[in-house]
């Protein structure tokens, strides 16, 4: 028996957190085990970041190999693993150059400095300010919960960051009736995940382009829950044929190891000169090591056309689990980022259906109080989908009655 305990959770750490009542020990694939050895099946996969599931060899490797060779470097220097990532990434998407960091908040971080630094070189100061959508999750820091758009982040830690406004999500007319000559960037979430698993609307992405393209405003999508394999493309935008200034990557990037990336193309990068930005850990060599790993997992033949298919056969699941219990008003998302939204009868409660889930050894998610949220693995067995599945049916049969 551990002498580690939930219970000292309370004691230690800051109470930001509110952990399952579980202490997860061991993974393997898209299954994990707790200190007492009970099996769980993960369809969290650690919020949308273990795109290859628990304990990969490949990343393993990786990380052990490169464990013995070099750790660290900071800025200073740079490193093999780093410029071989930077330019798997390139050759992979419509950028030109890579900043690496740690985190999905440190790369809208970048993002938006970039956007103002850019506006700021190129049309003036008074070309600044940024517009981001209602409901949207962009990260922690003081500058990414004021452009997010949920206010309950920014509570109690005003004043934040002026310049910045919120409009509706997937709404065109808004954005149009909001953007100006002053606006520096639109930020968006191709996939809304945090605010609901909304996906964005083509022909909305399509209008957010044009609108930059008049304004001279940078398009930044923020990918980090939605890159990295989620949607079947490596990034979302290549599924939508609309192509940003800028994108954020975390998350999956680093299939649990942490690293967060910022995109961009040559014209933008130079607004970024020697000095303007960094991130003492950022392009670390164990990072890159396991984040290349991934990537060549993932664009593997076959891997990420295989995604729809597991996609296709989760909706399936939970389309039967609605028809036998009618809970869910709607199933959405794209890939294996699925959000199930609950009727106005169960309205508030989904984390009612995530603790009954635990209990019959299955790990959710939610996506605010009326959304269960599933972002698993993107190679998880089918087996696993259907075990996971049948867990998920004995869970909603406890919480109905």
């Amino acid at each position: 028996m551990s002498d580690v305990t939930r219970e000292q959770f309370d004691e230690v750490m800051v109470p930001n957190y509110a952990p399952g009542k579980i202490i997860p020990v061991r993974g393997e694939g898209s299954r994990i085990w707790d200190q007492d050895g009970r099996e769980f099946i993960d369809f969290a996969g650690g919020i949308a970041v273990s795109a290859l599931g628990h304990a990969h060899p490949a990343l393993v490797e990786a990380l052990t190999t490169q464990g013995q060779k070099l750790w660290h470097l900071a800025n200073v220097m740079t490193n093999e693993p780093a410029i071989k990532l930077a330019k798997r990434l390139t050759d992979l998407t419509f950028a030109d150059k890579v900043f690496f960091c740690n985190s999905g908040a440190e790369a809208n971080e970048a993002a938006l400095k970039l956007a103002r630094r850019h506006a700021y070189l190129n049309h003036g100061p008074e070309k600044n300010e940024i517009i981001s959508t209602l409901s949207s999750f962009h990260g922690r820091t003081l500058f990414t919960v004021s452009v997010g758009g949920q206010p309950k982040y920014k509570e109690g830690f005003e004043p934040t960051p002026g310049g910045i406004s919120h409009v509706p999500y997937n709404d065109l007319a808004a954005m149009a009736a909001q953007i100006s000559d002053k606006t520096a960037a639109i930020i968006v979430e191709p996939i809304q995940g945090e605010g609901g698993v909304t996906p964005g609307k083509k022909e909305y992405l399509e209008g957010l382009r044009a609108l930059c393209d008049k304004h001279n405003a940078l398009l930044i999508f923020d990918e980090v829950q939605s890159g990295v394999g989620r949607t079947g493309a490596l990034y979302a935008y290549q599924k939508f044929g609309v192509t940003p200034d800028v994108l954020t990557t975390a998350k999956a990037l680093g299939g649990g190891f942490p690293i967060g990336a910022m995109l961009t193309t040559d014209e933008c990068a130079k607004s970024l000169g020697i000095g303007t930005h960094g991130s003492t850990y950022g392009g670390n060599p164990l990072a890159c090591s396991v984040s290349l790993a991934v990537i060549d997992a993932l664009t593997a033949p076959g891997v990420l056309d295989a995604v729809e298919t597991k996609a296709e056969r989760f909706r399936a699941g939970l389309e039967a689990i609605n028809e036998r219990f009618h809970i869910f008003k709607e199933v959405r998302g794209m890939g294996l980022l699925i959000g199930a939204e609950l009727t106005s009868d169960w309205e508030g409660r989904a984390k009612d259906f995530l603790g009954a889930a635990l209990d019959e050894g299955l790990m959710i998610l939610v996506a605010g109080p009326n959304v269960l949220r599933m972002a698993p693995s993107l190679i998880i067995p089918d087996a696993d989908i259907d075990e996971g599945l049948a867990r998920l049916e004995k869970a909603v049969a406890k919480v109905v009655g």
